[in-house]
């Protein structure tokens, strides 16, 4: 193992499990900072996640597990808190994604059983979890215009300026921020929910045919469109706008958000596309960074499908053009990401 366990972490897990006699093996990382671990006892297993020393009252990823319990969300079981350690000992839902079931057919909606259970889950974080009398970090924190604004100009450091080498004019300079703030501004003024922020396929978790939610602890109130976007616009995979379209009716037919009086639905599609260039530009930003800050490959065959995405919401929005024309000036739709030295 690349990243060996200390000894104080090993008694530590020694401790809660209640015996001497287990193994560990690191899983494969993902996108974040933090590590995981499977521990191996007999036929039982758990999870060893593993950061940096914390608070437990304070700490995002306990806080909101807890709330989102308390609301029935489908969240992993807590065995054990190591703060000290920076550690947690979680249950084990095992390596099925909602992303392989969505992979695992070559007819799309044969996943759609998991991802109505998935739906599910997230109208109780939106409907349930945002009005609970139990209470987060997801409750006091937001995204505003200041927090949209940080991913748009993170994505503009990473992939116009990074990985794209766009030296911006201050004349062009000056008309990509108006419009980041423009739209930003725009999607802050909209009712916020208690989102999950990182909605998508690889953070569900299958389980003898139930789903569980994971990677929440940056959830926040933010529009109800940022989590729907971050799941019909998946980059990890390549829903098509029907069944996208058949899963959205699902959620606004089971949700109380068509049920209030000042809804629109032209008013709520119109935010969906505002949200989208939003959010699928702060992916490509995403994933652009993992490739200049560690030279990591794996998602840069994403950037393509998701820059389709972000040009495609941009034709709903023209006094957003510029973006659009830096987009295409740069050639950003033909490059062979993958190919980068």
């Amino acid at each position: 193992m690349t990243d060996p366990i200390s000894e104080q972490i090993k008694r530590w897990v020694s401790e809660k499990i209640q015996s001497p006699e287990f193994s560990i093996i690191q899983l494969a990382g993902d996108a974040s900072a933090r590590r995981y671990y499977r521990v191996i006892k007999d036929e039982k297993t758990w999870v060893l996640m593993s950061w940096e020393a914390f608070n437990p009252n304070e700490y995002p990823f306990l806080s909101v597990q807890r709330h989102f319990n308390a609301c029935h969300v489908s969240v992993p079981e807590v065995i054990g808190v190591g703060e000290s350690l920076g550690v947690l000992l979680l249950e084990d839902l095992g390596d099925l994604t909602l992303e392989r079931k969505f992979w695992e057919n070559a007819k799309q909606e044969a996943s759609e059983d998991f991802y109505l259970k998935t739906i599910d889950e997230l109208i109780k974080i939106h409907d349930v979890a945002t009005y609970s009398e139990a209470k987060s970090t997801a409750s006091v924190t937001k995204f505003d215009t200041a927090k949209f604004l940080w991913e748009m100009n993170y994505a503009k450091e990473n992939l116009l300026e990074g990985l794209l080498k766009i030296k911006l004019n201050d004349t062009m300079a000056k008309e990509l921020e108006s419009t980041f703030i423009g739209f930003c501004s725009a999607l802050d003024a909209k009712p916020k929910v208690i989102c999950h922020r990182d909605f998508h396929s690889r953070n569900v978790m299958l389980k003898r045919n139930k789903v569980y939610i994971i990677d929440f602890q940056d959830a926040r109130l933010g529009p109800v469109q940022y989590d729907l976007v971050s799941l019909f616009k998946d980059s990890y995979v390549d829903m098509s706008d029907e069944y996208a379209s058949k899963l959205m009716n699902y959620y606004l037919d089971n949700s109380k958000i068509k049920k209030q009086a000042s809804f629109s639905q032209e008013e709520f599609n119109r935010t969906y596309e505002l949200q989208s260039l939003q959010r699928c530009f702060k992916a490509c930003g995403s994933f652009a960074s993992f490739m200049n800050q560690r030279q990591d490959k794996r998602y840069l065959k994403y950037l393509t499908p998701t820059l389709k995405r972000v040009m495609k919401s941009l034709v709903h929005f023209p006094e957003y053009s510029v973006l659009n024309k830096i987009l295409i000036d740069a050639g950003a739709l033909e490059k062979n990401y993958e190919t980068l030295p």
